[in-house]
Parts: C-alpha cells; sequence; structure tokens
C-alpha cells in the first residue's frame, strides 16, 4: 500500500522535516519539561514542529494536542532507568499504531553484539507489516544499541551500521551525528534525520550542529531535550524550522530563539 499521504504529514514540501522526539517517559520518568505532556506539545505545535514522537499512551491521552501535527508512534521500549543493557524489545504492533491513528511508527535498531540478535528480527517483522498496511517506518539505528557509549559513535561505525538497516528497509532513519556525516548519507538510501543527544547548555552550539547536518545532506532533526527542556520551547522549535524550512543561517535562528523574527 501507498505511504506518500503519511509521510507527506511528517516530511514537508520541501522534503524535510521537524521531529520532536518525546518518547523519554519509558525509560526515564517524568523527565522535566514533559511532566505534562499536552502542555509541552502545545509548545511545539506552536513553533512550527511537523511532528512528534511519543508512546503509545501519550498517543492515546493527548490524541487532541497531536492532531495538528504527524504521529509517530514508538512501537519497543529500551531498559528503564532500573534496568541495564542496550537493547530494546519490541511491545506494541503496527495495527495498535494504526488504530491510534499514526502517521508512522518507530523503534530502536542497535548494531553489534548483545543487541543486533534481537533489533533485526524485530526489524524484519515491523517492515514486512509496514508495507502491507502502508505505514512508514523510522528505524533509530545506534551503534551498540540504544544509550551505547559516545565512542563507538565513529563516523565509520554510523556509516555501516545505517547501510546495513537501509538494506533491511525502512522507511526513513533517526541517526546520531557525527562530523563528516555527508559519508553516512553518501552510503544510504533512505532519508536520515539526526537524533539530539544529551541535553546542552550551549544553544548557539546546538543549533550550528543542526546547521551542519543538513548541510551535509540530513533532511531533518528528530530531537527532544534540547527542545522542550530549551528555557524556551516555543522559540526552540522556531528556531531549528528557520533552519530546516527557510535555510536560515545560524546567526538567524539564534536571533529567533533570542526573541527576534
Amino acid at each position: 500500500m501507498d505511504k506518500t499521504r503519511r509521510m507527506s504529514r511528517i516530511f514537508k514540501g520541501n522534503g524535510k522535516s521537524l521531529i520532536v522526539a518525546m518518547d523519554h517517559g519509558t525509560f526515564n520518568g517524568a523527565s522535566p519539561a514533559i511532566e505534562n505532556p499536552g502542555e509541552t506539545i502545545k509548545k511545539i505545535v506552536k513553533g512550527g514542529a511537523d511532528a512528534a514522537i511519543v508512546n503509545l499512551g501519550v498517543a492515546k491521552k493527548f490524541a487532541k494536542e497531536l492532531a495538528p501535527i504527524g504521529l509517530i508512534a514508538r512501537l519497543d521500549m529500551p531498559p528503564t532507568f532500573l534496568g541495564k543493557g542496550h537493547d530494546s524489545t519490541l511491545i506494541f504492533d503496527v495495527e495498535y499504531a494504526l488504530r491510534l491513528g499514526a502517521d508512522a511508527v518507530i523503534i530502536n535498531v542497535g548494531i553489534g553484539n548483545g543487541v543486533e540478535h534481537k533489533a533485526i528480527p524485530a526489524l524484519a517483522k515491523v517492515v514486512n507489516y509496514c508495507d502491507s498496511v502502508g505505514m512508514p517506518l523510522c528505524a533509530e539505528v545506534i551503534p551498540g544499541g540504544f544509550d551505547a557509549g559516545m565512542a563507538i559513535r565513529t563516523l565509520e561505525n554510523v556509516a555501516r551500521c545505517n547501510r546495513i538497516v537501509c538494506e533491511l528497509g525502512p522507511d526513513f532513519i533517526k541517526t546520531p551525528y557525527v562530523p563528516g556525516f555527508k559519508k553516512v548519507v553518501k552510503e544510504t538510501f533512505c532519508p536520515l534525520v539526526i537524533l539530539g543527544g544529551p541535553k546542552t547548555d550551549n544553544p548557539e552550539e546546538f543549533l550550528g550542529l543542526i546547521k551542519n547536518s543538513l548541510d551535509e545532506g540530513a533532511l531533518g532533526v528528530a530531537m527532544g531535550r534540547n527542545i522542550w527542556g530549551a528555557e524556551d520551547p516555543v522559540n526552540m522549535t522556531r528556531a531549528i524550522a528557520s533552519l530546516i524550512h527557510e535555510n536560515a543561517s545560524v546567526d538567524e535562528a539564534y536571533g529567533i530563539l533570542k526573541g527576534g523574527n
């Protein structure tokens, strides 16, 4: 079945997307700034987000607030803050996400010892069903698996892991940005959006990283803590949207963040 309509809810007219990740609750509980998901969703919608990644409980409870933007439903769950390891477990199916009106689904796909034995069969299962019902699938590709250390996220590892996952059929990929990202883009054939990583206290540097990723071929971002955890989530969303959809400079985006146009 065709996925065009659902994909267009996420990737806008210029083929790019500002996705806000709000799926942190299943591993970290009520993170600061998303204790009330409905209020946070209103802020990112006001700022110009194209889509949000949420867990299915949030999708059910806050359907009205999510209605103006694309809904990407997470089907799996990583280890909780009391757990251990880096592998994620598939806990929901695509049919449930369809019933909740999702425009896409997302699962973690860790590549490496101790994670790929579970991640790759889960990906194959979800790809097969998504293709049968016209549901776009985002694979979150991280060398070593969920929350693995930064040392394993080398340019070579990120590029090779993304190519491996591309071969298995997802519709788009969320992955870490690393300097030299052009290599990752060149060696893959899926649209790539970059994840946000740890909270930063340097918003100008953060906007610069996004600009670099776009210049090197990323088609947007799928970020959370550095958007809804910002001092002004609305203007941070606006600033990032200007980079993605208006080709703004870092200085222009920083001006928006600080209350400019």
